[in-house]
């Protein structure tokens, strides 16, 4: 059974067609990245599938179980067993990393204000930040606040976890550590959909590449194959644009 299965995908925003049909299966312990030009459809993607777009037509599942935002069928099932990171953070601003991470779990979840807090000190030591547990938000880098981000959706337990650009609001400096965190989720056999614009990370981290332009999956396939043998002219098309005048097949696009 596919962790995320979804068919005949359609949205439209007014008269904006922005999801033409999608078909996709997402396999447990997979990792999944989707590339493509900005307006191609990528963040509204995991949007639908999250539940945080409804979705014009079609049927998503997860782990089986159907997901319909406007019947609010399966939404609280999904939102379980399926942790979003955003381009953004989103942050409570007015709590402390160790707050931000313990809340979740605590409110949705029942855990004990004690159970919540030693699984959120266990978490941002995983993401290198247990000396930042008592630091609001505006005290913390951005790659820090990502870090606290990804911390945060993992202590909700998800089965998958989806990523929204995590490393396009970050200066230069501070995408290896936000990286670094996403590939030991990796090698730990997360199930992981991340739309990116960084190639050499879905070169060495996936599993499987996906192409969307224009609402559509274009091509999809094992990284060597998209980055060294895309077969459609749109995928090479906007490999040419993204790596013109840079160093090597996978330099950083950013």
């Amino acid at each position: 059974m596919s962790a995320i299965r979804v068919r005949g995908l359609h949205k439209f925003f007014g008269t904006n067609h922005v999801l033409r049909g999608i078909d996709l299966d997402i396999g447990a312990r997979e990792i999944v990245c989707v590339i493509g030009p900005s307006g191609s459809g990528k963040s509204t993607l995991l949007r639908c599938i999250n539940a945080l777009e409804d979705m014009s037509q079609g049927e998503i599942t997860v782990h089986g179980h159907p997901v319909d935002m406007r019947s609010g069928r399966g939404v609280n099932a999904m939102r379980a067993a399926v942790g979003m990171v955003f381009q953004r953070f989103n942050l409570f601003a007015h709590k402390t990393a160790l707050q931000n991470v313990a809340l979740g779990p605590h409110v949705v979840k029942g855990q004990s204000p004690e159970a919540a807090r030693e699984q959120a000190l266990r978490l941002l030591a995983r993401v290198g930040l247990s000396d930042k547990a008592d630091a609001y938000p505006a005290a913390l880098s951005g790659g820090q606040q990502q870090r606290v981000a990804i911390a945060r959706a993992l202590a909700m337990q998800p089965a998958v976890l989806l990523f929204d650009e995590p490393t396009s609001a970050l200066d230069p400096e501070l995408v290896g550590e936000v990286l670094a965190v996403m590939m030991d989720l990796a090698r730990d056999g997360m199930t992981m959909v991340v739309v990116t614009h960084e190639m050499e990370f879905a070169d060495q981290v996936a599993d499987r590449v996906i192409f969307m332009d224009e609402g559509q999956i274009v091509e999809q396939g094992a990284p060597g194959l998209i980055f060294r043998s895309p077969r459609e002219a749109r995928t090479r098309a906007f490999l040419a644009r993204l790596l013109a005048g840079r160093h090597g097949m996978l330099a950083d696009p950013a």
